[in-house]
């Protein structure tokens, strides 16, 4: 039969491994397009070598929860799904069912990473370090950015947005061989969902050049800038009512639960919140006017408009699970009457 008869259903999820999962997938292959999410059928898979099962009874189940086109592949769709139990109650390592359904969330993400080669930074000599931390930012030319660099970001541009994913820009960052793509998603489960799909797609398109891409919030120890995982969020009382009083409240919320949302924001975050490279240390809690050296940014048009919009939480890191941080994000705004 022809492959032009046939489609391919790439399933996608979140292992068990800690202290931030990673991605899977495998593909299932079936006769007819997809033209929902709830066309994907429930799947299962061997958690004993994912870390989400023992090897006496292994089985674990996959809920298709998102659907994407995906133009990487002929005739092919990415399935976002949930890990589940062969009850189907959540599986343990399922964060994406802690997240209230919110659709009047607004949520964008900055997601920083670096490109590696070799088990070090792209652009980083062998036996030593490129030049210090100042033409890379938004830089051009092959010296600031190189030639692989410029063409993976590129390819997982038009990947990304062939997918019906937000995305609303990307940008060569601080240190050598680091960037930066911006989503955005109305929901919060979706923006969840879209993140690690667009993730995954990096993954994917990196392959292709023989790059891996690097989460962790502090690759390159020294006077080099961390990854951080920017979250500008707001709600529909915040857009719509705001005020200083509210906001102070919210403040005082976030003060309050700033443990709680440390423990969410990522692994070894005290390497890169150390109060250096825009960042606050991670013990302190504050919030500035156009700071972004606090731990919750508050744009200028937020004030000037009688403080309603938008607020931005410095503080996540990059290698952090984006339902972790919109949970915690969610049970803190709801805690403020």
């Amino acid at each position: 039969m022809s492959s032009d008869n046939k489609f391919k259903l790439e399933y996608v999820w979140l292992d068990g491994y800690l202290p931030e999962p990673n991605l899977r997938s495998k593909t299932k292959i079936v006769d007819s397009a997809p033209s929902s999410v709830d066309d994907c059928p429930m799947w299962g898979f061997d958690g004993s070598s994912t870390e989400q099962a023992e090897g006496s009874s292994s089985d674990c189940m996959l809920k298709p929860v998102a659907l994407y086109p995906d133009s990487g592949r002929k005739n092919a769709f990415l399935v976002m799904c949930e890990v589940l139990l062969p009850d189907l109650s959540p599986h343990p390592s399922n964060f994406r069912a802690t997240v209230d359904d919110d659709p009047d969330l607004w949520i964008g993400l900055e997601q920083e990473y670096f490109f590696m080669e070799n088990g070090h930074p792209l652009g980083f000599p062998d036996d030593g370090f490129p030049a210090p931390q100042g033409g890379y930012y938004t830089g051009v030319g092959y010296k600031n950015v190189g030639d692989i660099a410029r063409q993976v970001v590129d390819d997982h541009i038009d990947i990304v947005l062939d997918a019906g994913i937000n995305l609303e820009g990307i940008n060569a960052e601080v240190a050598k061989g680091q960037w930066e793509f911006q989503i955005f998603a109305a929901g919060s489960r979706k923006i969840g969902d879209d993140m690690w799909i667009s993730r995954y797609l990096l993954l994917r398109t990196a392959e292709k050049y023989g790059l891996d891409i690097e989460w962790h919030c502090k690759p390159v120890a020294g006077d080099w800038n961390g990854s951080g995982m920017h979250t500008n969020f707001s709600t529909k009382f915040l857009r719509e009512q705001g005020g200083e009083d509210y906001f102070n409240k919210l403040m005082g919320a976030f003060e309050k639960y700033a443990n709680e949302h440390i423990a969410a924001y990522g692994p070894d975050n005290h390497l890169r919140l150390t109060g250096l490279h825009e960042t606050q240390s991670i013990d302190k809690f504050n919030w500035g006017v156009a700071n972004r050296g606090a731990s919750i940014r508050v744009p200028h048009a937020f004030v000037n408009n009688g403080h309603k919009g938008y607020l931005e939480d410095r503080r996540p890191n990059s290698q952090a699970d984006p339902y972790k941080i919109i949970s915690r994000l969610l049970k803190t705004i709801q805690s403020v009457s």
